[in-house]
């Protein structure tokens, strides 16, 4: 915002005129062109973008050093909270006042002779700054000659100080407003970048080959979020996957669960002859901990799957359980242990193992699905999931991800997503 302030000096003409009559215009006269210099000094440094700061020098150099106010107070109402923007000669006193309830029902300039709080009684006149009806700012003004109250040479200086104080105030909220504006706008490029690397830690080609079919969908509710899934091929016949959610939202849960991705993918690519299963949760869960500090948890699937055997081992770290389609049957996938991060030690895990029957299907999803509420305040739940992929085994893994999540879109209908929902299907030829 910048002001423009045009200066006219008048020169009138002073042959003739009584001394008394000459000295009384000249002082008016230097008082004009003192608050005239001193709206150009302030507009001046608002127009060169001066810091908050030095903008608060400014105004306290013209009302201590050139108006001789010795006491002053003045507050400002910042993101809903009122702080105290400057004060001098009024030691311990400016935080004996409450604004809202000693100032705010003050809309004009007030002389303060009688308050229920002797702080503000120690202060002689109240000036209240608003913008279009709001309050920005009070000021308080402080030992003042008696005459000098009542005498028109300091109250006509009042009105002055009002404008001098509001011009400081709306400069002051414009350039926090422009500082959070360029806050956020970087905060909002940072979660870009963040978003862009938290997609890359997803795997991009899923195999669909005639031994195995997987695919996988992600609706986060932030830009980033805490779910995850992966599948990691060890060799032409035997591979992992994966699907985890993170307890809790946002940048937070994202940042441990790359975390948790970065340990994952070490100790299987690197210790997956040495690692036992169960040894890899330990292994997790010391991870989880140390990078959790007890504040978070992780709830996870791990699979491993042999091509050959026909094998499935799995351990669910209190996950929500995978359903498997297999010859007919249906089976949750539940056995396992506590989630990770819960505790130091995880106290016993159990090692799931199924022979997997041809045109098998698993379905891992995380708890965004399930619960996801429509606008009767009824879940999605595991039965429904269930009966859509029964009645349609038939199509690609891909196809049926992207029905489900249709089907979620339908039932929802106005409502929104309420967690960040995760989904891996796998067909087993």
């Amino acid at each position: 915002m910048y002001f423009q302030i045009a200066i006219f000096v008048i020169k009138p003409t002073l042959k003739g005129m009584p001394e008394q009559k000459l000295k009384s215009l000249r002082q008016r006269l230097e008082l004009k062109e003192f608050k005239l210099n001193s709206l150009l000094e302030i507009t001046t440094a608002i127009n060169e973008n001066f810091s908050i700061d030095k903008l608060i020098k400014i105004y306290e150099y013209i009302l201590r050093e050139q108006l001789g106010i010795t006491k002053l107070a003045l507050y400002n109402n910042n993101t809903d909270e009122w702080n105290t923007l400057l004060r001098y000669g009024a030691k311990g006193l400016a935080k004996k006042i409450d604004v809202e309830r000693d100032l705010l029902h003050i809309k004009e300039i007030t002389v303060i002779e009688s308050s229920s709080n002797p702080a503000l009684n120690s202060f002689d006149i109240a000036i209240p700054v608003l913008h279009k009806n709001f309050p920005l700012a009070f000021l308080l003004i402080g030992d003042l000659e008696e005459e000098d109250i009542m005498m028109s040479a300091m109250a006509s200086n009042m009105p002055f100080i009002q404008t001098l104080t509001n011009i400081i105030m709306v400069a002051i909220e414009n350039k926090r407003f422009a500082n959070k504006s360029i806050a956020q706008e970087l905060t909002n490029k940072e979660l870009e970048v963040a978003a862009q690397m938290q997609s890359m830690l997803l795997p991009s080609n899923l195999p669909s080959n005639n031994r195995i079919e997987v695919g996988a969908l992600y609706e986060s509710l932030q830009l980033i979020g805490g779910d995850y899934y992966d599948f990691i091929k060890l060799n032409n016949e035997e591979f992992v996957f994966c699907i985890a959610d993170v307890s809790g939202k946002g940048i937070p849960a994202a940042l441990l669960m790359s975390n948790f991705q970065a340990n994952l993918r070490a100790n299987v690519k690197y210790n997956h002859n040495q690692l036992s299963m169960e040894d890899l949760i330990v292994e997790l869960n010391k991870n989880v901990n140390d990078a959790a500090q007890g504040e978070k948890f992780i709830t996870f699937f791990f699979a491993y799957y042999n091509c050959t055997t026909r094998t499935l081992k799995y351990i669910n770290a209190g996950h929500n359980h995978p359903i498997l389609f297999n010859g007919g049957e249906t089976e949750d996938l539940s056995s396992g242990c506590i989630g990770l991060g819960m505790f130091d030690e995880i106290p016993h895990i159990d090692v799931g193992v199924v022979k997997i029957e041809p045109n098998s299907m698993l379905v891992c999803f995380t708890d965004g699905l399930v619960e996801l509420e429509n606008a009767d305040g009824e879940q999605f739940e595991t039965e429904r999931l269930k009966k859509i992929v029964s009645e349609n085994n038939h199509l690609k893994i891909n196809d049926l991800n992207k029905l489900i999540f249709l089907e979620l879109d339908r039932f929802k209908g106005n409502q929104k997503y309420l967690d960040d929902t995760a989904i891996l299907s796998c067909r087993f030829f």
